[in-house]
C-alpha cells in the first residue's frame, strides 16, 4: 500500500515539472545557454603579476611586527614558569616559549641588519649623485656593521637554543622508550634532528 501511494506521488511531482529543453547532439552546435564569466573584467583594473624567482615576491622583514610579537613572546614566556608550576601547562610548552623569543630576537636582528644594508646602498647611490658627504655614508656603514655583530650574537644563541632543546627532546625519548611508552621512530628522529643542527653549528 505505501509503496503505491509512493509512486503516485512520484508521478504526480513528474507531471508538474516543466519538460527540459533537448541539448544540441552536434558538439559543433553552440548551446543556447552561454555560462557566467568567473571574474568580472573592471575596466581600469591593474594587475601585477609576480613570478616566485623575482625580488618583488619576497616581503621585506618588519622590525616592528617583529618587535611587537617578541613583546608578546615575552610575555608568553614569563607566564609559562608560572603556569607549569601551577601545573596548567607541560614543561615542555613553557620551554618552548622561551625558544620562541630567543628565535624572535634572532629575526628582529636580522631585519635590523637587512635595513641597515639597505639604508647603506641608498646612502652610496645618494653620494655617488653628490646629496650626501662621506661622514654620512661611514656613519651608515657603521651601524651597519653594529647591525651585523648584534645579528651574528642573536643567531649563534638560537642555534645553541635549539640543539639545547633538541638534545633535551632526545633524552625526553630515550626515557619514555625505556618506560615502555615510547617509539623508537620518535627516538630516531630525535637523533637525526640532535645530528643535523650539530653539524649546522
Amino acid at each position: 500500500m505505501m509503496r503505491s501511494v509512493a509512486l503516485l506521488f512520484v508521478f504526480a511531482f513528474a507531471a508538474t515539472l516543466p519538460a527540459q529543453e533537448q541539448l544540441p547532439t552536434d558538439p559543433n552546435e553552440p548551446m543556447e545557454i552561454e555560462p557566467p564569466l568567473l571574474i568580472q573584467e573592471a575596466p581600469n583594473r591593474n594587475i601585477v603579476y609576480t613570478t616566485p624567482g623575482t625580488p618583488d615576491s619576497k616581503p621585506l622583514p618588519d622590525p616592528d611586527q617583529i618587535a611587537a610579537a617578541l613583546e608578546k613572546a615575552k610575555k608568553s614566556a614569563a607566564s609559562g614558569e608560572r603556569l607549569y608550576k601551577s601545573g596548567i601547562i607541560a614543561k615542555v610548552d613553557a620551554e618552548s616559549r622561551v625558544l620562541k623569543v630567543i628565535r624572535l630576537e634572532a629575526d628582529l636582528a636580522e631585519a635590523k641588519l637587512e635595513l641597515a644594508n639597505q639604508n647603506v646602498a641608498a646612502q652610496q647611490t645618494r653620494l655617488e649623485a653628490g646629496e650626501i658627504s662621506q661622514v654620512e655614508i661611514e656613519t651608515a656603514q657603521s651601524l651597519a656593521v653594529a647591525a651585523m655583530k648584534e645579528a651574528e650574537s642573536a643567531t649563534a644563541k638560537k642555534e645553541n637554543a635549539e640543539l639545547d632543546a633538541a638534545m633535551l627532546n632526545l633524552q625526553r625519548q630515550k626515557k619514555l622508550l625505556a618506560m615502555g611508552s615510547g617509539r623508537k621512530a620518535e627516538v630516531n628522529r630525535a637523533q637525526e634532528k640532535v645530528s643535523a643542527l650539530q653539524q649546522k653549528n
